[in-house]
């Protein structure tokens, strides 16, 4: 069960990293999914989202992207839990702060996955953004 957990983390992230929209990322994601992203650079304030929130952020990245890469530095299951830490960066389409369009920003994730029926039921993120002005 643990590689298989893994193996479907691994999975998500390699959608991620190539989607064309929300849709993709749907069939990882069970229907009662709630993603939790706590406060960051981008995100002022916890916020909770129910799947179809979920995907309107995901197809809202896909306006300010050009491309993301996740770089798994760890990698941990804990019953039906996956715990991965990642260099995310992400390769602008719109300038953010003082990175110009075409330009990289780059965050250091801790994310929670957890499990049911082989879906993901709960999400939670920790992102550190390296400075990028305004």
């Amino acid at each position: 069960m643990q590689t298989d957990l893994q193996a479907i983390v691994s999975t998500f992230l390699t959608v991620l990293e190539n989607r064309k929209s929300s849709d993709e990322i749907e069939p990882f994601y069970h229907p009662d999914a709630i993603q939790i992203e706590y406060p960051n650079t981008l995100t002022k304030n916890l916020t909770k989202r129910n799947l179809q929130q979920l995907k309107a952020a995901s197809d809202r990245g896909l306006n300010v992207l050009q491309k993301a890469r996740y770089e798994v530095l760890h990698s941990y299951v804990y019953g039906n839990t996956v715990i991965i830490e990642v260099i995310w960066t992400g390769l602008l389409n719109i300038p953010l702060g003082n990175i110009p369009v075409g330009g990289e920003m780059k965050a250091y994730f801790a994310q929670f996955f957890e499990f049911m029926d082989g879906k993901i039921i709960r999400q939670r993120n920790y992102d550190c953004f390296d400075p990028f002005g305004g």
